[in-house]
């Protein structure tokens, strides 16, 4: 007889969350791999868990990677290329993986990267991205941008980074999950685990106050609307034991209700307002061509409507003014926050949606949430707080985490638990898997004939505990 014993903190591979040994040594990072930015976690001998600067000292790298003369440009420089050479910048490309022709998410890439090309390969239908004489798969150029996060890594800390925890949004499948892996291996990186970001951010509040946890459950929302997706995590922190005496309790974290939208984030409002500005300048400016046909115009116009959206999140008022922004134009328009509201009008009962779905899983209500937390940039437009403040009854929203770090600093400190190098006070976490989990196997027959089996192993949204799956089939290897 046979066993595979799953624990949780460590699943095989197959699973949500990849986990395996390693002798890499004296440090360990983390990855939060946004869709538009990422931010890096560092630990090392000596040095509190903190975040990686990059090369130009900032504490969040943009997530793109650019080509230009045969050159590769990453971060900051990268971003800088995208307006001017959006034909070989590549964005988003999170939102992509493991992605098959016919998804929808290429009909809004293709609408907001208008001027990127890209192409599906013959056999696996996955897209790739052609520049000269070579094509590039999704894996390839995540990979380039994850080895570059390395390098920035290991150029911070001053020696060689190799184990690595990577969060990833809850609802990636484990086609998704798997080619994150893959992108990790090809960069050089010894990924330790693939940790759901509700539950990085959830783990840094939780690690920071694990005298205030007791027998007593207590249960925190975290709302995070990012640059292409919302989701809502309902977390209880609760001190428990897993040993049958009951003693030697410890902090547990554990995820009870999930809600998300994969396509809501602040991209959606600056494609909106984008639209808007392009709208009034075809409407104030007369000019030979149609300025959608021009890639530097739109890139242009693109980067304006976030640097104004940004600005409506605190003023009522703003104007638009881009140089020469096509034809030798200057563009100049005033946008208010109400005509910024009306652009989104639509999308307000999708705001909300993600809380609702979270509250119905984790069978509780609204009132037995005792702590709120904001993240994402999306969280900031005044009419998504609005709406939200209505969803959660008046609820005190706290701002009692680092929204923009949180989740690389709760992973980081899971890395620092799974690498040989380090011991971190045990924090144990229960994730929840949003899609069943199955085995497949074959069996012999009495006939000593082979049939195929399927074995549910774990159910859908089913959490994550010690699990141990019997063979009594064999007594040798299978597969």
């Amino acid at each position: 007889m046979k066993s595979f014993i799953l624990g949780p903190l460590g699943l095989l591979v197959a699973l949500c969350c990849l986990h395996k040994s390693t002798d890499a040594a004296l440090a360990a990072m983390s990855i939060d791999l946004g869709s538009q930015f990422i931010k890096i976690g560092i630990v090392k001998p000596g040095v509190p868990m903190d975040i990686v600067l990059n090369k130009e000292s900032r504490r969040k790298t943009p997530n793109v990677i650019s080509f230009k003369n045969d050159e590769r440009f990453f971060a900051e420089a990268a971003a800088a290329m995208s307006s001017s050479h959006p034909q070989s910048s590549y964005n988003f490309l999170l939102s992509m993986i493991a992605k098959k022709e016919g998804d929808d998410v290429f009909t809004t890439f293709k609408k907001t990267y208008p001027f990127t090309a890209f192409e599906f390969d013959d056999v696996r239908k996955t897209v790739v991205f052609p520049y000269k004489e070579e094509k590039y798969n999704v894996e390839t150029l995540l990979a380039m941008i994850l080895w570059n996060a390395k390098k920035v890594t290991e150029a911070y800390a001053d020696q060689s980074v190799k184990d690595v925890v990577i969060t990833v949004p809850i609802f990636l499948n484990q086609a998704e999950r798997r080619a994150i892996a893959v992108a990790a291996d090809i960069a050089g990186l010894n990924l330790l685990q693939l940790l759901n970001d509700g539950s990085a951010a959830a783990l840094n509040y939780g690690v920071f106050r694990r005298k205030e946890i007791t027998e007593k459950p207590t249960h925190m929302l975290i709302y995070d609307m990012g640059a292409v997706k919302t989701t809502a995590t309902i977390v209880q922190y609760v001190l428990e034991s897993n040993r049958k005496d009951g003693k030697d309790k410890q902090p547990t974290l554990r995820t009870i209700g999930v809600g998300y939208d994969k396509t809501l984030g602040g991209l959606e409002i600056t494609n909106r307002l984008r639209d808007h500005l392009e709208k009034v300048f075809r409407d104030t400016v007369t000019t030979t061509k149609d300025i959608t046909t021009n890639a530097r115009a739109m890139g242009k116009l693109n980067k304006e409507a976030e640097r104004v959206k940004q600005v409506l999140s605190a003023n009522k008022d703003t104007f638009a003014q881009v140089e020469s922004l096509f034809e030798e134009q200057n563009f100049r328009a005033k946008v208010t926050r109400d005509e910024l509201e009306k652009l989104i009008e639509d999308l307000e009962p999708r705001i909300g949606a993600p809380i609702l779905d979270a509250v119905a899983m984790s069978q509780l209500k609204i009132d037995d949430i005792d702590l709120v937390v904001l993240m994402g940039a999306g969280t900031r437009v005044p009419k998504v707080k609005q709406i939200l403040k209505e969803i959660l009854k008046g609820k005190e929203i706290s701002n009692f985490l680092n929204t923009d770090e949180a989740i690389a600093m709760g992973a980081v400190y899971q890395a620092a638990h799974l690498s040989k190098s380090f011991k971190v006070l045990p924090f144990n976490i229960n994730e929840k898997i949003l899609y069943p989990v199955f085995v497949n196997f074959l069996t012999k027959t009495e006939e000593g004939a082979l049939k195929p089996i399927r074995k549910s192993l774990f159910g859908e949204t089913y959490p994550v505990p010690n699990r141990v799956m019997h063979f009594s089939s064999y007594s040798d290897d299978f597969k």
